[in-house]
C-alpha cells in the first residue's frame, strides 16, 4: 500500500477514543481519517470512502458493533474490521468474527499491537493470535453445528499445503508473510487462499478459519 493506512476509529467513550487516536498519531504508518461515537457513524464513515481500516467498539448506543459489521456485510463493503474491545468473551467474539470482523484486540494492547493488526488487515490477512484460534476451537466445538452451506456434507479435502497456508492465515499472517514463510511466490498463495474459499464454501479468509474450525480441519 502506498502512503498511511487510512483509519476510522469509533468508539462511544469519549476519553477512550481520544487515547486511541493520540496513540496513533504517534505512527507514521497510519493517518485518522475519521472518528465516530456509535454504529450509525461508522456506517457513514465507511460510506464516505477513503477508509482502508475500521475500528470498531461493541458496546454502542443506537447501533451496535455487530450490528455495524452485519450491515457492511450485507451492504458488500470491503472496508476490514478490527473490532477493539473491553470484553473478553468467547461469544463475543463468534459473534463479531461470525458478522465479518476480520480482527479482535482487547483495549489492553500496546501501540505496536494495534498497529500490526491494522498493518495485517490493510495487507488482506485477519488479526487472529494462535491463542484466540484455540479459545475459538474450544467455543466452537462445545456446541452443536448449525447449517452453513455446501460444506456441510463433508469436511472438503484440502491439500497439505492448502491446510499449512490455512493454519498460518488462522494465525493471523498476510499473504505476503506466508509466501516468505513456506518460500512460494505471493501469487501461489492466493491461489491455495481462493482454492481454500471455494473448498470450504466461504467468501473470506476469517470465515474460512471459522469454517475450518468447526470442521475440525486446524485440529493437532
Amino acid at each position: 500500500m502506498n502512503g498511511p493506512i487510512r483509519v476510522a476509529v469509533v468508539d462511544d467513550q469519549t476519553l477512550v477514543r481520544q487515547g486511541i487516536l493520540r496513540l496513533l498519531s504517534l505512527s507514521e504508518e497510519v493517518t485518522v481519517v475519521g472518528e465516530g461515537e456509535d454504529g450509525d457513524q461508522a456506517l457513514d464513515l465507511v460510506a464516505r470512502g477513503g477508509v482502508d481500516v475500521l475500528l470498531l467498539d461493541l458496546r454502542m448506543p443506537r447501533r451496535d458493533g455487530i450490528s455495524v459489521l452485519e450491515a457492511l456485510r450485507d451492504s458488500g463493503s470491503e472496508v476490514p474490521v478490527l473490532v477493539l474491545t473491553t470484553f473478553d468473551d468467547d461469544e463475543l467474539v463468534l459473534a463479531a468474527l461470525r458478522a465479518g470482523a476480520r480482527g479482535y484486540l482487547l483495549k489492553d494492547v500496546t501501540l505496536e499491537q494495534v498497529l500490526a493488526a491494522i498493518r495485517t488487515l490493510a495487507e488482506g490477512g485477519t488479526a487472529l493470535r494462535p491463542a484466540l484460534t484455540d479459545r475459538l476451537l474450544r467455543a466452537v466445538t462445545a456446541r452443536p453445528s448449525t447449517p452453513a452451506g455446501p460444506a456441510d456434507l463433508g469436511a472438503p479435502a484440502l491439500t497439505p499445503r492448502e491446510l499449512d497456508v490455512l493454519r498460518l492465515a488462522a494465525a493471523g499472517w498476510s499473504n505476503k508473510e506466508i509466501a516468505a514463510a513456506l518460500h512460494l511466490a505471493p501469487g501461489t498463495v492466493k491461489n491455495h487462499v481462493t482454492a481454500v474459499l471455494l473448498k470450504l464454501g466461504v467468501r473470506d479468509r476469517t470465515r474460512a478459519v471459522l469454517r475450518a474450525l468447526e470442521l475440525g480441519l486446524l485440529d493437532g
